[in-house]
């Protein structure tokens, strides 16, 4: 009984000791995610040196123009052009209600990427 009373006792010390440890080093960083885009700049964002390089690892397996799915080139700057004048291009990068949620059957663009194409199209889409 003395035995089974020491052992009790030994394991509910342990818990209570890993339980005590395990919360010492929190902070607010580790609990709470960063920002996604407190890391990300949208300062110098251009056509061919920005969204062109995202669009091409993202996009291109299925909007290219030898492909074309749905009609929608995204390989030529009048077919990004054409998506993003209506809005379909951030709508559907940003699974934005109502859209169809790109790409397809392939996680979402990071956060810093929708924000960089989402700054150009605000720009205007310029062809730079």
């Amino acid at each position: 009984m003395i035995r089974q009373s020491i052992k009790l006792l030994s394991v509910l010390a342990f818990l209570l000791a890993v339980g005590a440890v395990s919360c010492t080093d929190d902070n607010e960083e580790d609990l709470m995610p960063a920002d996604p885009l407190a890391q990300c700049s949208t300062d110098a964002v251009t056509f061919s040196g920005t969204v062109v390089p995202i669009l091409a690892a993202n996009c291109y397996r299925c909007h290219a123009s030898s492909i074309a799915e749905g009609g929608v080139v995204l390989d030529s700057y009048e077919g990004v052009v054409e998506e993003a004048h209506h809005g379909h291009l951030v709508g559907v990068i940003s699974h934005a209600p109502g859209f169809i949620p790109m790409p397809q059957d392939a996680p979402k663009l990071a956060e810093c990427d929708i924000a960089k194409i989402r700054k150009w199209v605000d720009a205007g889409f310029p062809n730079n």
